[in-house]
């Protein structure tokens, strides 16, 4: 079958095992083909190929609801709802979503970017049908990985208690972005590596070839769930819940899915449906990852498996700028320590990790937990560092609220990937931590311009007694072998005040915005505002007296973002300045190139820049 024209799933249906395995081997060579021309989450989706499929043939999608946590293992579910034609588009400006994506179609039932919501949205969708007096089937699947989330366990306890069926797909690949830890794994292996495995599967068949329904599918389920619990089963989590289990699975069997999938969909009551699956499923590179790195994937070279975009010589991730200069302070001070929420290789702390294990904790899939954890490394006078990306570190506000910043503990936060980060969409862009940490008491919120100031502003964090938060974006810079030094907490830095202009921004568009300025001979002060909190009170008093007009440049929201804090500071000390700022709007940013979206937003340099030019030529 030719995979760009399918329609629908319905051809499902007449499908046979034979030909299932074949369209499996199909859609995996379009997937490894397509990814590699546009990048995106490759591993993840080669895996659940096979489940998918058997998905779309044992129930009816758009009218069971299908619910993929996180969602960027849903490529084989949009291929197969006749979304395959637009896979050159894929996480494209205007393109197809990596994700789950409801604008899409009424397939996608649910949106999301980030882990463990799946379960409690099921159970949501679960009880509104029942309510109504529908007839549907709500599935939820979730990784290994995402159940380490304490959502997912919320929404086990809940379901556990409920009445209202929900069919949980337990996606098993003992593989997240880095490896899995915790209890909570190590139950899991004990149920993959179940010796009960075997005679499942004939119980299951045995229980299907019965043409009788009702009691006798009935008791033949409670005879497959007790024959497991008198096994290893019965101290597993999912029983401890409340709720029936139906596994191990062999994740890449038509048969074994089948089965089992008809079994779920015919019981009464929620059930768990152990499926374990392969990532990276058909591609060798990914199949023998044993470190993530084929989770989310550049363009790449099929045949050889090499990434075609090359890091420049003599440039660092900022992710590995923060992580080696922390790495150095380590070694002269025996209370550091590095904290990652199932980040540890996309927060580049592998090195730290190396020399430094003991120091070294992944608290997996789980920000809540991390910050508090880090709280009380705090509070026992450790220095712990915790790495969490800008768009997951919303998930633990609260936390660094109340648990951090309330009692005023010296926790360094380094907030990865903030700003528009690009294809990944709405889920990820990292453009609302200036505004929602801005609010919080004793929080110092910092962004450096180049490589030197990080390791300033890390050293610096690192001698201070209050909770520091470091915002690095996504991509990389020109290392330096210079060492981090002391600065003052809140100064800026400028070009000088010889104009009667001047544009306040932050990050790696200071350097940038300045060469721009140099080049083209504007009239224009350049202010480096590399503490958004707290802000140079002693820089903005001397602007407010020697200039006309300040222009305020930057990348993330408006609300709640730099210029609302100097227009605050302002008014607080009734100075009438002409300010204009420059920044996103209240809406939230697609996917797309970050060059695309910066100019969609009006924020890419050249329009902010011809935009002044033309208003201090006209004045």
């Amino acid at each position: 079958m030719k995979i760009e024209t399918i329609k629908d799933p319905s051809f499902l249906k007449q499908y046979n095992v034979r030909q299932c395995v074949d369209l499996a081997a199909d859609i995996r060579k379009f997937l490894i083909e397509s990814i590699s021309k546009t990048g995106g989450h490759l591993s993840s989706n080669l895996g659940v190929v096979e489940l998918t499929i058997a998905l779309h043939k044992i129930f009816d999608s758009p009218t069971d609801k299908f619910i993929f946590d996180v969602g960027h293992q849903s490529y084989i579910h949009k291929i197969l709802t006749g979304r395959a034609s637009q896979f050159q588009t894929l996480r494209q400006y205007h393109g197809l979503s990596g994700f789950q994506k409801r604008a899409e179609g009424p397939y996608d039932p649910w949106e999301a970017g980030h882990s463990s919501t799946s379960l409690s949205a099921a159970l949501g969708m679960a009880t509104a049908r029942d309510l109504n007096h529908d007839n549907y089937h709500v599935i939820a699947i979730i990784g290994d990985g995402s159940l380490t989330g304490g959502m997912a366990m919320e929404a086990l306890n809940n379901i556990g208690d409920s009445k209202h069926k929900v069919i949980i797909i337990f996606n098993d690949n003992n593989m997240s972005i880095s490896k899995n830890v915790g209890g909570m794994n190590k139950a899991f292996s004990k149920l993959r590596s179940s010796s009960q495995y075997l005679n499942l599967k004939d119980d299951v068949k045995k229980v299907l070839s019965h043409d009788r329904t009702g009691q006798v599918l009935l008791q033949g389920m409670k005879n497959v769930r007790d024959s497991i619990k008198k096994g290893i089963i019965q101290d597993t989590i999912f029983s401890e819940y409340g709720i029936d289990y139906l596994g191990p699975i062999n994740g890449h069997n038509f048969h074994d899915l089948f089965s089992a999938l008809e079994m779920a969909k015919k019981h009464t009551g929620s059930i768990v449906v152990h499926v374990v699956t392969k990532k990276g499923m058909g591609y060798l590179p990914a199949q023998n990852d044993k470190f993530g790195l084929w989770h989310g994937v550049g363009k790449f070279d099929v045949v050889t498996g090499q990434s075609l975009s090359k890091t420049p010589e003599g440039m660092k991730s900022w992710s590995e700028i923060i992580s080696d200069e922390l790495t150095v302070l380590a070694k002269d001070d025996a209370k550091i320590c590095a904290i990652t929420p199932a980040m540890l290789q996309g927060s580049k702390l592998e090195k730290f990790a190396k020399q430094f294990p003991e120091r070294t904790f992944d608290c997996g899939i789980a920000e809540q937990h991390a910050m508090t954890f880090a709280a009380g490394l705090a509070q026992q006078e450790f220095h712990p560092f915790i790495s969490v990306y800008s768009s997951f570190l919303q998930r633990c506000y609260d936390q660094i609220h109340h648990d951090v910043c309330r009692m005023n503990l010296p926790v360094i936060i380094g907030v990865d990937r903030c700003g528009i980060v690009g294809e990944d969409g709405s889920t990820h862009q990292g453009i609302y931590d200036i505004s929602f940490l801005s609010a919080i008491p004793n929080l110092i919120v910092a962004q450096p311009k180049n490589a030197k100031e990080a390791k300033d502003l890390l050293y610096t964090a690192s001698k201070t007694n209050r909770p520091f938060a470091i915002r690095y974006p996504r991509g990389t810079v020109e290392d330096t072998n210079e060492k981090g030094e002391l600065i003052p907490i809140g100064s800026w830095t400028t070009s000088g005040f010889s104009n009667k202009h001047a544009i306040i921004t932050y990050g790696c568009d200071v350097e940038r915005v300045y060469k721009k300025v140099v080049d083209n001979h504007l009239p224009l002060d350049v202010i480096n505002a590399r503490f958004m909190k707290p802000l140079d009170e002693e820089c903005l008093l001397h602007l407010a007296k020697t200039h006309e007009k300040l222009y305020i440049y930057e990348t993330d929201c408006k609300i709640g973002g730099l210029g609302s804090m100097v227009l605050t500071f302002y008014n607080d000390h009734q100075i009438s300045i002409p300010i204009q700022i420059f920044a996103i709007g209240d809406h939230f940013v697609e996917h797309g190139s970050i060059p695309e979206l910066r100019k969609q937003e009006g924020i890419d340099i050249t329009h902010v820049l011809e935009t002044i030019e033309k208003e201090i030529h006209s004045s």
